[in-house]
């Protein structure tokens, strides 16, 4: 961690209370003077501190900003999210955590913005990322599995975001197939994987992260407006945005830790218990054919399975699931 990493580190750790600049000062293996420079900087980035003679500073406002120290400060976990690219504004967050990835980025690292310009989600479709209002990032991951296994990830972390939004606002959300979250009937959340691999290996996984996290009715275009949502708008209150990605990652990273140790059974079940999809009829698109069906099941490895009005079961690896009335 940087200093400023180290400095709000130690008041995450003693809410409200006064630290002394000497304190502070050995806390970060630096003088007081640095420590004094530290928290101007922290100030000038909309962080508000109360100092007093002879008792130091104590942390009165944080501001809703998503930066590296912010996000490290009080994480809880060993890898996921313990590396941060934080920026203001970019195109989107995937190429570059690709780029970091390639150059070497630790696994857990996370590629993030406070605006996307030209943010895409699945088939090239564009995503809404607006300054300031959502959740616009990549996680750079590099499991040890089969390249057969791999779109078992998107699955976990469908679970991860789900089980996170459920924590953190009681909303009751469900999971598209395969890679988008809902509440209702509306669209707060989508999920992009990509990946680099080698014949018989997995090099990374880019896992990106689109969540409409505290967007207000007015921020959505007329085109989006009566399919997408946002968690401030069914909760009635903002979210937290940095607090919600440290519990994503610590989430994110119990799930992970169990599927490489003991497999996809357990993220299916939960995955299976919160699904948009299973039960419903579905319009499946594939690259090569159209079918329709009911979405009864995920097998093993976490392909949809679809039974046609023939009763014949069809396995769904990738697709566009659209849904309609049943039958």
């Amino acid at each position: 961690m940087n200093i400023k990493q180290v400095i709000l580190q130690a008041f995450h750790d003693h809410p409200g209370e006064f630290i002394s600049g000497e304190e502070l000062s050995q806390t970060c293996g630096c003088s007081r003077t640095a420590v004094w420079k530290h928290i101007e900087e922290l100030r000038k980035d909309g962080y508000e501190f109360e100092a007093v003679r002879k008792s130091g500073y104590r942390l009165l406002v944080a501001p809703d900003r998503l930066s590296a120290a912010e996000i490290t400060a009080g994480l809880q976990t060993k890898r996921i999210g313990q590396h941060v690219l934080a920026h203001d504004e970019v195109i989107s967050t995937q190429p570059l955590a690709h780029e970091a990835a390639a150059r070497g980025a630790e696994e857990g690292t996370l590629v993030l913005a406070e605006q996307q310009t030209g943010g895409k989600g699945r088939l090239g479709r564009q995503w809404h990322s607006p300054k300031g209002t959502g959740i616009w990032m990549s996680l750079i991951v590099r499991p040890a599995i089969p390249l057969p296994k791999t779109p078992q990830m998107t699955l976990l972390t469908a679970v991860s975001v789900a089980r996170t939004i459920r924590e953190e606002t009681g909303l009751p959300v469900k999971i598209k197939w395969p890679n988008d979250i809902f509440i209702g009937d509306k669209k707060v959340c989508g999920i992009l994987t990509e990946l680099n691999a080698e014949s018989d290996r997995v090099n990374y996984l880019v896992i990106g992260i689109g969540l409409n996290a505290n967007s207000v009715e007015g921020d959505f275009p007329q085109e989006l407006a009566e399919i997408a949502t946002s968690l401030r708008i069914e909760a009635g209150e903002p979210v937290k945005r940095v607090r919600f990605i440290q519990q994503f990652c610590r989430h994110f990273e119990e799930e992970y830790d169990y599927f490489l140790q003991h497999g996809f059974e357990r993220i299916k079940a939960e995955w299976e218990a919160h699904s948009y999809t299973i039960g419903r009829w579905v319009n499946v698109q594939t690259i090569s054919q159209k079918l329709e069906g009911r979405a009864v099941a995920l097998d093993d490895e976490g392909v949809l399975l679809v039974e046609d009005q023939y009763g014949a079961i069809h396995k769904v690896y990738s697709a566009d699931v659209n849904y309609r009335a049943n039958p």
